[in-house]
């Protein structure tokens, strides 16, 4: 079985970035296990970077031509950068380089939040920029959107087993997610779950063996996670990691 793996470390992100965090009135939490970004009245739009790519070199991230962040490496999710609203091209350089690997254009509204994770082997590398949510989930529930990073797997069924129940008599939150799929945001129940992952079709039983099984989380009231499936590269057999990243978190919630 493979492990969970939460709250990645995070890469360097540039000088110049950091500067526009005081000119934009942006309070970025950088507490161990948050990841969540508080916004105030200002109409700044924020990104962060995933690599998912599990054979490309370090990457340096790029705006149009200023440098945001350094040497991101597979498995790692940079903080929320806050960014003037407007159309830019974000480009992954090979570390240390001007070597453009793959570049997309965006156009970045304010007061919204993105995620761009860069995936798929170096030969085929893709970069995909998401809109994240920036309001709490529901009263009662918690909001996760899963997105399919895993190049070494087929399609996929997710499961989000509570503390108090068991795989075998859990049933999925999504199925039949393939390469490169995004759920969207799914609700459930505040609560205490363990992601675990299963070839789609599956029926599980006592002995099966999953791609996934991660530790018991427990995600309070309101919170919005973004789970991105990633390759895991020390295994025997095809199996999968996943990055936990915090979209959102209510004020009073504890980290």
């Amino acid at each position: 079985m493979a492990t969970l793996l939460t709250q990645p470390a995070k890469s360097q992100v540039s000088a110049a970035a950091l500067g526009r965090f005081a000119g934009l009135s942006l309070l970025l939490a950088l507490l161990p296990g948050c990841q969540s970004v508080m916004m105030t009245t200002d109409t700044s739009a924020t990104i962060r970077f995933i690599d998912a790519s599990p054979d490309a070199p370090g990457l340096d991230i790029y705006e149009n031509t200023t440098a945001i962040a350094y040497n991101l490496g597979f498995g790692t999710i940079t903080s929320y950068i806050p960014v003037t609203p407007g159309t830019y091209t974000f480009s992954a350089d090979a570390a240390g380089t001007r070597q453009v690997l793959i570049a997309n254009k965006q156009t970045l509204a304010g007061e919204h939040h993105y995620t761009a994770i860069i995936g798929n082997i170096q030969a085929s590398l893709q970069e995909n920029i998401f809109t994240d949510q920036t309001a709490p989930a529901p009263t009662g529930q918690v909001s996760f959107r899963f997105i399919d990073q895993a190049t070494k797997v087929g399609a996929v069924d997710i499961y989000l087993v509570p503390s108090t129940g068991k795989l075998t008599t859990a049933a999925p939150v999504a199925t039949n997610i393939v390469f490169t799929g995004n759920t969207g945001y799914i609700n459930v129940a505040t609560g205490t779950y363990a992601i675990a992952v299963v070839p789609t079709g599956t029926v599980p039983i006592a002995t099966t063996v999953t791609l996934l099984t991660g530790p018991q989380q427990t995600y309070s009231a309101g919170a919005v996670r973004t789970v991105v499936l990633i390759d895991s590269q020390i295994l025997t057999t095809p199996a999968v990691q996943a990055i936990i990243a915090d979209d959102y978190d209510s004020p009073s919630a504890t980290s």
